[in-house]
């Protein structure tokens, strides 16, 4: 199990929101590139870096500082916050990252992902299915994508989304519960046993929640996000890669 330590930026500061909220910002540091320096001195292989001024507008996406970490400190990242265009991907390609998470631009504009999956390869890219519960009175009560920074739910459901792209060779997808972002009560491991059950050819990573080893040992999924646990002192990476090794062989 590949264990991603997590960096959220806003103007070159290390934050976490709360359920993806900017009203309720933690900051936990102006140095993120001694952050991840840190991170790979305890033996992380990968670090996960979302560029909150990026998904505000992407006018302000912090290319240089994406550079900076990957050259410095010598990690895989896997980054996103805001993808908009085929061009924002070729930019964060060229800037070193090794995958690009691609959001809500892929349900309102389905056909333009799936032609970048053909032009980066499936590899490069990794699609958040940030999901919310929904039980609309037209619909059957699910988990649906958010969309726009996590602000609204679409109308379309978590199956159908990973069904879309399930045809271009999609891979890796990064699945959130919003309700639980941030807030450090414990991974919905349910959902993701049962996007694993319905989608066993993905490599899903999980995300939201996560507050103790335990929660890392109950997950059977490929990779985990790790944030908030970190930088509150819940556990050390150390112990989390420990596991994620123990692991590697059950995914």
């Amino acid at each position: 199990m590949i264990i991603y330590p997590a960096i959220d930026l806003i103007e070159g500061a290390v934050v976490r929101l709360h359920k993806g909220d900017f009203a309720q910002k933690t900051t936990y540091g102006s140095n993120p590139v001694e952050v991840a320096c840190g991170y790979r001195e305890a033996g992380a292989g990968w670090l996960h870096l979302v560029d909150l001024d990026g998904a505000k507008n992407p006018q302000n996406r912090q290319i240089g500082l994406l550079g900076e970490i990957i050259g410095a400190s010598g990690l895989k990242v896997q980054t996103g916050g805001g993808i908009r265009s085929r061009a924002d991907v070729a930019a964060l390609a060229e800037a070193g990252a090794s995958r690009i998470v691609i959001g809500s631009l892929a349900v309102r504009e389905p056909e333009t992902v799936r032609e970048m999956f053909a032009e980066f390869g499936r590899e490069k890219i990794c699609l958040a299915a940030d999901v919310m519960w929904g039980e609309p009175e037209d619909d059957e009560a699910g988990y649906y994508i958010a969309v726009s920074g996590w602000q609204e739910a679409s109308a379309m459901k978590l199956s159908q989304f990973l069904e879309i792209f399930g045809e271009v060779g999609l891979r890796h997808v990064l699945c959130t519960d919003i309700s639980r972002d941030g807030t450090m009560t414990g991974c919905n491991t349910a959902l993701y046993e049962e996007v694993k059950t319905s989608f066993p050819a993905i490599q899903l990573q999980a995300s939201g929640g996560v507050s103790s080893l335990g929660d890392l040992e109950a997950l059977s999924t490929h990779g985990v996000i790790i944030g908030k646990a970190l930088y509150e002192g819940a556990f050390g990476l150390g112990e989390a890669l420990a596991i994620g090794r123990r692991k590697a062989g059950t995914c």
